[in-house]
């Protein structure tokens, strides 16, 4: 999938929610390609500045935890996952064997 398809995916899916939810507290980038790419992330919020979302570039290229703006309307946040672990354990439980132990 090209770049600029992903983009247009994501912002697709995104743009309704504020409406229906009344308006956007939070942005959260997590996951994969969330957590490491710049690049999408900037385009994604350029496709979300109608809401008031500004996109901090230093911020965004180090990965920060918060990369938008102080001014911003909304916090943009990198959250960092660990997918892996939470398969293992969604998995552990559904076939009640425990926890797993954390790296």
């Amino acid at each position: 999938m090209k770049l600029k398809d992903y983009q247009n995916d994501v912002l697709e899916n995104l743009s309704g929610y504020p409406g229906a939810l009344g308006g956007l507290d939070t942005l959260v980038f997590a996951g994969g390609i969330g957590e490491n790419a710049p690049l999408v992330r900037a385009r994604i919020c350029e496709g979300l500045s109608f809401l008031g979302i500004e996109l901090n570039e230093s911020r965004n290229a180090e990965t920060a935890a918060v990369i938008s703006t102080d001014a911003s309307r909304a916090t943009v946040r990198v959250i960092r996952t660990d997918e892996e672990l939470m398969i293992a354990r969604s998995v552990t439980r559904l076939l009640s064997l425990g926890t797993p132990k954390e790296s």
